[in-house]
């Protein structure tokens, strides 16, 4: 994700922030189509596990970004937490990036500050000069939080009854 990728800080948040927006059309849709036009439940069942996949990612992306960007803990927490919110993610995105807090290239080197010498930081820049592996990194997380989740079933049957 260096200098050399079309996947900028910004490029990539405004992304996964629009399919936020994207799949929860889908969803919304899916329960409406199923409700009145009776469409079976494993469409609504697939629309939501794209859903869920998207919504992770971008909560994952928004963490990533925030941590690149220098957001404070709250506004990484913020932006992330907004995704369950219907359609939030996208005037959190407009806003931010008018804010320029978007701007840049990924923090790939020191920048001679002390502010990059926190072990955290040296990581990070350790990820993002690898690029697939970070990507593997992230997509297993995503994978973890959501086999973990369709273990616990859905937010409606918390706690399952027996």
């Amino acid at each position: 994700m260096g200098k050399t990728t079309k996947y900028t800080p910004r490029k990539l948040f405004r992304t996964f922030a629009f399919a936020e927006g994207v799949t929860w059309t889908l969803l919304i849709s899916g329960l409406v189509g199923k409700q009145f036009w009776g469409w079976p439940q494993p469409v609504v069942t697939t629309i939501g596990g794209i859903h869920g996949a998207v919504f992770l990612g971008y909560g994952v992306i928004a963490a990533l970004v925030g941590v690149n960007q220098r957001w404070s803990f709250w506004k990484i927490v913020a932006g992330t937490a907004l995704a369950i919110v219907p359609y939030a993610t996208i005037p959190f995105e407009l806003r931010v990036d008018k804010a320029g807090q978007l701007v840049g290239d990924w923090r790939t080197e020191h920048s001679g500050l002390a502010k990059d010498d926190h072990w955290f930081d040296g990581l990070y820049r350790w990820f993002i000069n690898r690029p697939q592996l970070l990507a593997a990194a992230l997509v297993l997380v995503v994978v973890a939080i959501f086999a973990t989740l369709l273990i616990v079933g859905p937010p409606g049957g918390w706690p399952k009854q027996d």
